[in-house]
């Protein structure tokens, strides 16, 4: 199963670099020199191998194997990479959940659901989570706020710091 790592979002330079956007788990790994990815552009899928992997304010900049022209990159601007979900390289630790088994899930405080988890963003103490209810809350991935996660279930059960939810 292929989840979504990110999105490039637009070319840098013009020897075929590209800025993604991350949605993902794991990007130290999953897009490390001599990765696979997957790009769907007008129904067609491509395979990738990723050259060189830096962050650049905030952006994840990559460049792959057999592309060093922005012309054999432009035309997948806007498109989604995507990777084979189970990793070798990754084992998940007690309370580490691949990004695609928590969005999509609904978030409760209680027995009141307050929406559901529509992205995930890093802030580097830890995760947030986006959920969309009737207005959008930031969720701080943490032990103090998150006290359960059935994924099977699609159910996150969390008691809010004060203030969180107004």
């Amino acid at each position: 199963m292929k989840v979504e790592v990110g999105k490039i979002v637009n070319t840098h330079g013009i020897k075929g670099e590209v800025r993604v956007k991350s949605n993902s788990d794991f990007t130290d790994v999953r897009f490390q020199p001599g990765e696979n990815l997957t790009v769907k552009h007008d129904g067609k899928e491509t395979e990738l191998t990723v050259a060189s992997y830096r962050m650049h304010k905030g952006f994840h900049m990559l460049t792959f194997e057999g592309i060093h022209n922005i012309n054999d990159i432009e035309h997948f601007k806007g498109d989604v990479l995507t990777q084979e979900r189970d990793h070798a390289d990754i084992e998940l630790d007690e309370h580490e959940f691949y990004y695609s088994d928590i969005i999509g899930c609904t978030v409760f405080e209680g027995d009141t659901p307050i929406g559901r988890v529509k992205e995930i963003f890093e802030t580097g103490a830890n995760d947030v989570w986006v959920v969309q209810g009737d207005k959008e809350y930031m969720i701080p991935y943490i032990a103090d706020v998150v006290k359960e996660v059935d994924v099977e279930g699609r159910r996150i059960q969390i008691t809010p710091l004060e203030g969180m939810l107004d």
